[in-house]
């Protein structure tokens, strides 16, 4: 008998929630929507906020790297002036020292030409002493000549007898590598 008091009574809880839920009053709904909206301009308003502010620092940032960058460039720019100046520096030290050195193969060459005549013949100390004129005059030719002179000089060689210009860069590669090698 406490069963059947029990059941009636849930129906009614049941149809007090409903009633509640459809006899909400129209204002209601009204203020809701409002809540909404207001909730939505909000969240609008955050948005446009924080956007600005991100547009703010990616300007920031944007001005940050562009002077950086400016920086690093004018710095690369004076290392690399600083390089070709130096690099000059080495290239006429090395063609001095060339045509200084060609010059003294080529005295050399003609202080031992006597010799040469006594041991070989004269012949031979003929051919000694006109490969040491030829050395000189390379030597002095080298002297006169300026730099680009001798930049130009060798593209114009190696675009007439490639063959040659390589096979000649892995001589002196090779005798260049013997060289370090031995200094070890």
């Amino acid at each position: 008998m406490a069963d059947s008091t029990a059941k009636p009574a849930a129906k009614p809880a049941r149809a007090r929630k409903t009633a509640t839920k459809t006899a909400a009053p129209a204002g209601g709904k009204a203020q809701a929507k409002a809540k909404f909206a207001k909730a939505i301009e909000e969240a609008k308003a955050g948005a446009e906020a924080f956007a600005s502010e991100a547009k703010t620092r990616a300007e920031s940032y944007r001005e940050q790297a562009t002077a950086k960058s400016k920086d690093w460039l004018d710095e690369a720019k004076t290392y690399g002036d600083q390089a070709k100046t130096k690099a000059a520096e080495l290239a006429v030290e090395g063609k001095t020292r060339a045509s200084d050195a060609l010059s003294g193969l080529g005295k050399l060459v003609s202080d031992n030409a006597p010799a040469i005549d006594e041991k070989l013949g004269a012949k031979y100390g003929d051919y000694a002493r006109t490969a040491s004129r030829k050395m000189q005059e390379t030597a002095a030719k080298i002297d006169a000549k300026d730099i680009d002179e001798l930049g130009d000089d060798a593209r114009e060689f190696v675009r007439k007898s490639p063959g040659l210009a390589v096979g000649l860069a892995a001589v002196a590669g090779f005798m260049v590598a013997r060289m370090f090698s031995r200094s070890k």
